[in-house]
């Protein structure tokens, strides 16, 4: 009954955060879903221009003991905390379309951004795809790459929240079956802390500070960090920011509203040099995936690692992280300006997604199985602790690893949600930020150059 009644919290408070989508753009409304799918129309939304698809020419019939094949390609690779939740969600899948031949291909998370993107511009998409929300999938929305859903989710609106569909609506059509939410989040090995005698997690910016260098004077070294996945490194700058401007001012940034030349950008981007200046990080994630650093988080040659709460799964696992469990806590990077941010502003929120190829043969027969597939997807992560659910909750729940819980009462309590940098950007917009932030982990580039860089490249 506690996770049922924490569930509920959640969903009411995420879903009021979520109610203007893409982490602050007007509210969609709600899609009139007696319309028929064939209708193509030229529409815009708050910040991009976007035409929707004519669906009409792209679906074939299907009886149901057809025999068919349904393609799908997502990140779900074997090293993935929701690889699980994928197989477990497609055998059931398989019992329940015994006339599917489903066929899936997971590909590693930055590989897989450039795969999709080539195969848009190819017109060789997969029936089905996981996607971003956003702009990265509102780019693919806008080149009418993408399969409207609007007559398919009306049939699981008992099931699926409409604000959990925020982001994933242009101009009130839905083009995505959200899966978990998640946010980034700061784990602390409490074991190695003790060693530096500290018997908590850190509550704000000065006592993070002083127990990192508690931990390099112990000979611990604090974070770890995959700096060639740059992604890995937005995880720890997009926090650093955020609780140094506050939510709005990052989110207009990302969403293009303003400009990057803020001095207070420049400033926390030095924050996080410094930090590295200072030894908080291993040298040698900069040669490292994003998998061996948290190998060796879990295996206590880091105190820290920030990165997504899809990684609750691995940490709780008994199979991947034995005893780890007990050691492990997790809560949100501290506050740096109180006067600008405070603590419950998060990144993260609403973003993995299925979504459905325009040009799939059956088109159709894909968007019933891709929100089905979604909505096991979401409850089999869930149970295993890789992220929030997007759906309500069902069947017993007691089982939810405690390190979820706690993610559940911190996005319960949560004040803003900012959307992943990469994700909320548009294609365009995030090669530049991606390429400075990497120059920023390597140190080409500080706070001053890093603004000089993206005032430029991004206006």
């Amino acid at each position: 009954m506690k996770m049922k009644r924490l569930a509920a919290w959640l969903l009411a408070g995420v879903m009021a955060l979520s109610a203007v989508g893409c982490g602050g753009t007007a509210p969609a409304t709600t899609p009139d879903t007696s319309k028929d799918n064939s209708a193509a129309t030229t529409t815009t939304t708050t910040d991009t221009s976007t035409t929707t698809t004519d669906n009409s020419g792209s679906n074939t019939e299907v009886t149901s003991d057809e025999q068919v094949t349904l393609t799908m390609w997502c990140i779900a690779t074997e090293g993935d905390s929701n690889r699980k939740a994928y197989e477990h969600a497609i055998a059931d899948m398989k019992e329940k379309y015994p006339n599917v031949n489903f066929e899936w291909e997971a590909i590693e998370n930055e590989a897989y951004k450039t795969k999709i993107a080539a195969a848009m511009a190819a017109n060789e998409v997969p029936d089905i795809f996981f996607t971003w929300s956003c702009a990265f999938l509102g780019d693919f929305v806008s080149q009418g790459k993408v399969y409207c859903l609007d007559d398919t989710l009306a049939k699981y609106k008992d099931e699926l929240p409409e604000n959990m569909l925020g982001n994933t609506t242009y101009d009130g059509k839905h083009y995505g079956v959200p899966t978990t939410m998640n946010i980034v989040a700061l784990f602390a090995n409490m074991d190695l802390l003790a060693q530096a005698g500290w018997d908590k997690v850190p509550e704000n910016y000065d006592e993070l500070i002083q127990c990192c260098d508690d931990l390099v004077a112990a000979g611990i070294i604090p974070f770890g960090c995959a700096g060639g996945e740059t992604w890995c490194v937005t995880e720890y700058l997009e926090p650093i920011i955020q609780k140094s401007i506050g939510s709005d001012a990052l989110n207009d940034i990302f969403l293009g509203r303003a400009s990057y030349d803020n001095a207070e950008v420049a400033a926390a981007v030095d924050t996080l040099q410094e930090m590295i200046d200072k030894g908080y990080f291993d040298p040698a994630g900069a040669s490292l995936s994003n998998d061996d650093v948290k190998q060796n988080f879990i295996d206590g040659r880091t105190a820290f690692y920030q990165n997504g709460t899809w990684n609750c799964a691995d940490f709780a696992s008994e199979e991947k992280a034995p005893g780890f469990l007990e050691k492990v806590k997790v809560t949100e990077f501290p506050v740096i300006n109180s006067d600008k941010s405070k603590l419950g502003q998060l990144i993260g929120g609403p973003s993995d997604t299925l979504a459905v190829s325009a040009s799939s043969e059956h088109a159709e027969l894909a968007a019933e199985y891709a929100a089905e597939l979604g909505r096991l997807i979401c409850h089999y992560g869930y149970l295993d602790g890789c992220g929030l659910p997007a759906w309500i909750p069902y069947g017993d729940t007691s089982s939810i690893n405690p390190l979820t819980q706690t993610v559940a009462e911190i996005c319960a309590k949560a004040d803003s949600y900012v959307l992943f940098g990469d994700t909320a950007m548009s294609a365009v917009d995030k090669v530049p930020y991606l390429d400075a932030v990497a120059k920023v982990y390597g140190k080409q580039l500080d706070g001053a150059g890093f603004i000089a860089e993206l005032k430029n490249a991004i206006r």
